[in-house]
């Protein structure tokens, strides 16, 4: 695994990112301004003239309720307005949802060389992508050698040894419909305090190399709702090959954590042997791992109905041997 240190970015690779579903209106010649703030600002009151409390080189986002209240404005109004949010030095304006931002604006932006772009996203889908992307540019990273899907909407990270079966176990779960975030090298960068996001490197994205068959271009074969571009990575897999001399977690009381950037992700290890169905058990893994966020834990209720059971004298105590 490798670390990569943290990089800028500038408003032209907000406009090459494919999640983001952005496109140019106007303002050119501010393509090339840097960004230099991992988190979006949503324009607010800077769009009623107030802006004051926009920094510069950071996107500003303009959503329904900015672009409505602009409508309600005469032309001259939304001329000084607009001049006035070009000239703030911030790094682009974007605007959600389709909305047109209206001709002023768009002479505006023109005139002072700020970007203004648009996407189809809504507001909130905008940031959340934008954000995740921004902290990919600026955020450490690091590249591991593994397999991460999307089941169930939990971001799976596949490891163990070369030929232990990663790629062929997530291409079982892709004919199931579930998606790839990427093959072989998997790059992870910190989203926040709480947790990372992974992705597949830019060369090698969408594609798989299946032993015996080579390299398959997942989106090409399956479409684009096999494929997600990043995901954040909530449950680590370990797949190792089994061995009879070893003892497994049989009961799952206990959760185990691996280090990830610093920052602990759920993990567990699973072994691999003939007739073993490893998608199937990911499928499961991956809905118990959402029982857990919901505050489910079945080993532990268990468990604890074992305990009660024995306690009301319902069953022998050497039951118990089972829930420990």
């Amino acid at each position: 695994m490798s670390e990569g240190r943290p990089t800028a970015t500038r408003v032209f690779d907000l406009l090459e990112e494919e999640a983001l579903q952005l496109e140019r209106i106007a303002g050119a010649a501010g393509l090339e301004r840097r960004v230099t703030h991992a988190r979006i600002q949503k324009a607010g009151l800077a769009a009623a003239g107030f802006v004051s409390r926009v920094e510069t080189a950071r996107v500003q986002v303009l959503g329904a309720t900015e672009i409505e209240y602009l409508e309600t404005l005469e032309p001259a109004e939304v001329r000084g307005i607009s001049a006035a949010l070009c000239a703030t030095g911030a790094a682009c304006l974007v605007v959600c949802r389709g909305l047109s931002p209206g001709g002023e604006l768009e002479a505006e932006a023109e005139r002072l060389g700020m970007a203004l772009l648009g996407t189809r996203l809504t507001t909130g889908t905008f940031i959340e992508e934008a954000n995740v992307f921004l902290m990919t540019r600026f955020a450490g990273s690091k590249s591991l050698h593994g397999v991460l899907v999307d089941v169930f909407g939990v971001g799976i990270l596949i490891l163990g040894r070369s030929g232990v079966g990663k790629s062929e176990t997530a291409l079982d779960l892709i004919l199931r419909g579930h998606r790839l975030v990427a093959d072989d090298v998997v790059e992870v960068v910190r989203a926040g305090a709480s947790g990372v996001v992974g992705m597949g490197a830019e060369l090698l994205r969408h594609h798989m190399e299946i032993r015996g068959l080579g390299i398959i271009n997942v989106k090409d074969l399956f479409g684009v709702s096999a494929v997600r571009d990043r995901k954040r990575v909530e449950l680590v897999v370990d797949l190792v090959a089994w061995d009879a001399g070893q003892e497994y977690d049989r009961l799952g009381l206990d959760d185990h954590t691996y280090s990830i950037l610093g920052l602990p992700v759920p993990y567990l290890v699973l072994p691999v042997a003939p007739g073993r169905n490893m998608a199937s058990i990911l499928e499961v893994a991956a809905r118990d791992r959402l029982l857990k966020i919901r505050g489910r834990h079945s080993a532990r209720e268990f468990q604890e109905k074992i305990h009660k059971a024995i306690s009301d004298g319902r069953v022998s105590p050497g039951l118990a041997d089972t829930a420990e």
